[in-house]
């Protein structure tokens, strides 16, 4: 019986090196524009024909004294990656962009109020300013952080309610690592809405006041691009306490996110997006753009698009030219089909195929080869309750959400969220299980409608 280490030198040094290098370039990652793996196919079109970006940018360029711009898109369709290029496009527009990734800022897992929204946002751009060489350094500019830590010192609410820290940075830390901060924050502000609404939004006019005078541009437009609001989820019992919270933000709160001479650029979660007409037109107007994944299905079907097969390839090419010395075309088809054209899950997909394999005669693997890598990626979605593989079906079957009543809302953002349902686009947008679950779906109910 060979030794485990004799198995393992059954690979040569050179394929495990090949393996080694494509698994590391699979890595997920937000691009930047100048990145040479970026692919611009990818996300090149929105509902209307052109590339979203492109009409964000040019949106932002038109408007006058300020405005909204709503992006969203399930994870795993780059929008952070885009996110970037379109900061880069407004700079080419002579327009001073600032990316902030709310994460930073925010615990994702908890409700959240329009109170502690706008001090992280506030906070953020008043972080990204003091760390940008052309404008840090402007001692016109006053810090938000320590404008906050003035006001809940000098209110009694918030010492009543146990707000404790001990400087700016433990303001910042416990905002997005201790819930219990955070929900004394909340408690505590409540009274205060109206106040600290209006001193953010009085902190973002001077931060704009400042950045012209600085750059002796009376004209100049600041933009804030804020990422990762898409990820606010609930969790357990109190997801609907969470999703209910995103949703109450972009409606009851949609005049507050209008923030005085700043041009805003805000992810939603897809599932909010489905509501988002409503939402857009109390931010003046404000339209939705849409990352899906690749359509590697034709239009409300399951047939197989060609050119979505060749445009996942591309993908992979630009990554590591010799992929298919490690993958037969087969192989890399089969798990971008399974994947649903999700390119997060292809990659992982794809990676999870590499550590397997253990002898050169293996390669390049064939279909039959990443086909436990399918198993398992379907496990993780499983099992599935009986009335939510009914609504699964019913989205099958008519690819269109199904969403019926407004409580219902959680469900589908776990579905859309988890990715058991794509969003596709193919002219106009629609939806379907994910392909790894449609033997799943597709069984349901049928051994009790044959008995």
């Amino acid at each position: 019986m060979q030794s485990s280490l004799e198995q393992l030198m059954a690979l040569s040094p050179a394929n495990r090196a090949e393996l080694k290098t494509l698994y590391n370039a699979l890595n997920d990652r937000v691009l930047e524009p100048n990145d040479q793996v970026y692919v611009a196919q990818i996300n090149a079109t929105s509902a209307s024909g052109a590339d979203p970006v492109s009409e964000i940018a040019t949106e932002i360029d038109f408007q006058q004294g300020g405005g909204i711009c709503l992006f969203t898109g399930q994870r795993g369709t780059g929008k952070s990656t885009e996110l970037k290029r379109l900061q880069a496009e407004l700079g080419q527009l002579d327009i001073v962009a600032f990316y902030a990734d709310l994460s930073e800022y925010v615990l994702l897992t908890k409700p959240i109020e329009i109170t502690d929204f706008l001090i992280s946002m506030a906070g953020a751009l008043s972080d990204r300013i003091a760390a940008d060489p052309r404008f840090g350094q402007n001692p016109a500019h006053r810090g938000y952080w320590e404008r906050l830590e003035h006001f809940l010192q000098s209110r009694v609410e918030f010492k009543e309610a146990g707000v404790k820290f001990e400087g700016l940075l433990d303001i910042k830390a416990s905002l997005k690592n201790d819930p219990d901060f955070k929900q004394r924050i909340q408690q505590a502000a409540r009274g205060h809405v109206a106040q600290i609404v209006r001193d953010a939004h009085q902190y973002f006019a001077e931060a704009v006041t400042s950045l012209r005078q600085s750059s002796a541009n009376p004209d100049l437009k600041v933009v804030l691009i804020v990422d990762s609001i898409e990820r606010i989820r609930g969790v357990g019992d109190e997801a609907m306490n969470v999703y209910e919270s995103v949703r109450n933000l972009f409606f009851a709160h949609a005049e507050h996110l209008r923030i005085p001479l700043m041009h805003m650029v805000y992810t939603v979660p897809p599932y909010l997006s489905i509501l988002a007409a409503g939402a857009g037109a109390l931010m003046g107007g404000a339209s939705v753009k849409r990352l899906v994944s690749t359509h590697i299905f034709k239009d409300r079907s399951r047939a197989v698009d060609p050119d979505g097969l060749v445009l996942m390839r591309l993908v992979i090419a630009s990554r590591c030219p010799a992929w298919d010395r490690l993958l037969s075309a087969a192989a890399l088809d089969r798990l971008a089909m399974s994947s649903g054209g999700d390119l997060r899950e292809y990659f992982r997909l794809i990676r999870q195929c590499l550590p397997a394999v253990r002898d050169d005669a293996q390669l390049p693997l064939s279909a039959a080869g990443v086909a436990h890598v399918e198993v398992a990626a379907r496990a993780e979605m499983l099992p599935i309750p009986a009335d939510q593989l009914e609504w699964l079906k019913r989205i099958s079957a008519s690819h269109d959400t199904c969403l019926q009543s407004d409580d219902k809302l959680p469900l589908l953002a776990h579905f859309l969220d988890n990715r058991l349902v794509m969003n596709y686009r193919n002219g106009s947008d629609w939806y379907d299980v994910h392909p790894l679950l449609r033997d799943v779906v597709d069984a349901h109910g049928t051994a009790q409608s044959a008995a």
